[in-house]
């Protein structure tokens, strides 16, 4: 089966190619770096240099490729991560979530692909109120603070148009996202002791290895109907509980406490949200419907083993 992988490059994409490759599938990905492909190519993909926002040539990169199955890991995410100006860090993924995704189905549309797996992000997108843990069925938060309102709106967007689609189209919400390469910056922080607990830390977040991501982009590809699917492990648990976990993991102090209205003057109003209100996720119409299984089952075992690491493959 032929596969196109679309930001091949990312911290799911570096793990998602090999994964492919060795389960036998023929992968033509894609980075926007040209200093890049010759790493995919020596994975075994056949590598194309394309930005995921270039119309014609995403059009004739998915036209080459003739693939049955199109993947959509593009973002854009590099840097600081600026929680008072969510906006301005996530705008060019967001570019990616509404044009880009556009883009990709279009192309993959024209090029006879059956099915379009997409990633997308569940976390502070459900909806605060209610139990602390949400499925599929539950709405998204109708009243995010101001500076999350673009970025859920591309959200909104990539969901619709993926689901809307003729074709089979798969959304995959991973969690927050941890492991080789997706967890430097919050390390650094920590050893900074840069990231405290905000007032009660009873925000609940679902965490998830990204090689658990990537295992679950190919458990989409033959497994699953088309829909909405929480890629998460099967332990939200709060800030509170969480952090100082981690902070001891990476060697660092435990973090410092402040109140709300502290954090909210530091970080702003999403800082505060994402540590005291928002909700974790519930994986088990992934695990039900794509007989999807992790690697890494708890972030309390990824955090002590796998920050670095995957987890050896077992057939």
């Amino acid at each position: 089966m032929r596969v196109l992988v679309a930001g091949a490059t990312g911290v799911v994409g570096r793990q998602l190619v090999p994964q492919l490759i060795a389960a036998g599938y023929q992968v033509t990905a894609t980075t926007r770096s040209a200093d890049k492909a010759a790493g995919l190519r020596a994975a075994g993909a056949d590598a194309a240099v394309v930005d995921g926002l270039d119309s014609i040539a995403v059009g004739e990169t998915v036209a080459r490729a003739e693939p049955e199955i199109v993947i959509h890991q593009m973002t854009a995410l590099a840097g600081n991560f600026d929680l008072r100006h969510i906006e301005r860090t996530f705008a060019m993924t967001n570019k990616l979530r509404t044009a880009g995704i556009d883009n990709l189905l279009a192309a993959a549309q024209a090029a006879g692909a059956r099915r379009v797996i997409a990633q997308s992000y569940s976390g502070w997108p459900n909806i605060r109120t209610g139990g602390p843990v949400k499925t599929e069925d539950d709405p998204f938060d109708p009243d995010p603070p101001k500076a999350m309102r673009s970025t859920l709106d591309a959200i909104k967007h990539l969901e619709q148009a993926v689901v809307a689609s003729p074709l089979e189209g798969v959304v995959l919400r991973y969690g927050n996202l941890y492991g080789p390469g997706a967890t430097d910056l919050m390390v650094d922080m920590l050893e900074r002791r840069q990231v405290p607990v905000i007032g009660n830390g009873a925000g609940i977040w679902s965490f998830l290895h990204v090689q658990d991501a990537a295992s679950a982009a190919v458990a989409a590809l033959d497994r699953g109907a088309a829909g909405v699917y929480n890629i998460v492990d099967d332990e939200p648990a709060p800030v509170s509980e969480w952090l100082p976990v981690l902070a001891a993991a990476v060697g660092a102090k435990p973090p410092h406490r402040i109140p709300a209205w502290l954090g909210r003057l530091a970080a702003g109003e999403a800082a505060v949200s994402m540590m005291t209100k928002v909700r974790g996720s519930s994986n088990a119409k992934a695990k039900r419907e794509m007989r999807w299984e992790l690697a890494w089952p708890s972030w309390r075992d990824g955090f002590a083993r796998g920050l670095h690491e995957i987890a050896p493959v077992t057939t």
